[in-house]
């Protein structure tokens, strides 16, 4: 069963994050907490949005989706891109990944959003043989870049001012 997250999800959601950053291999990024998910997902303003993946059984929750919507300035539209796709290890094969992106491409369906993207890290080859396998086709021509920590505070102080 998927759901949207709701305010009382945040810590599972903390949680699944830690266990995605140490599946890949830095828990030391993982720095969120539940105030900074709780404004982002269920703030005034919310600034990403979160499904569940809870097993039907149990009514546990068993993974998430976090995602944002971005503009293509192409196309003209929204799209979707996922931030954090997991599924806990012990859960996996059940169809939960799989239903997670069903709901979020229903969405863009519904919305007329056109582009349902993510990033995968290259050595995941079990999540990059099942992304293929949903028909999602890695974008080679692009390499995504990242300015953070220092590199972002020493360009975000040099820059213009008005």
């Amino acid at each position: 069963m998927i759901r949207p997250a709701t305010p009382t999800d945040v810590p599972v959601i903390r949680a699944l994050i830690h266990d995605l950053a140490t599946y890949e291999k830095v828990p030391h990024e993982a720095r969120a907490t539940e105030a900074q998910l709780t404004a982002a997902l269920f703030g005034d303003r919310p600034a990403a949005h979160a499904h569940m993946a809870v097993d039907d059984t149990t009514g546990e929750p068993v993974g998430f989706a976090l995602w944002f919507l971005n503009f293509s300035t192409w196309r003209g539209v929204h799209g979707i891109y996922l931030e954090d796709l997991y599924v806990r290890p012990e859960a996996r094969g059940a169809g939960h990944g799989k239903a997670l992106l069903a709901e979020l491409a229903r969405i863009c369906v519904e919305r007329g959003y056109q582009r349902l993207e993510w990033a995968v890290l290259n050595w995941n080859t079990p999540s990059i043989a099942f992304y293929e396998a949903l028909g999602a086709r890695p974008q080679d021509e692009w390499t995504v870049y990242r300015l953070t920590d220092a590199a972002l505070t020493a360009l975000g102080t040099q820059g213009p001012r008005e």
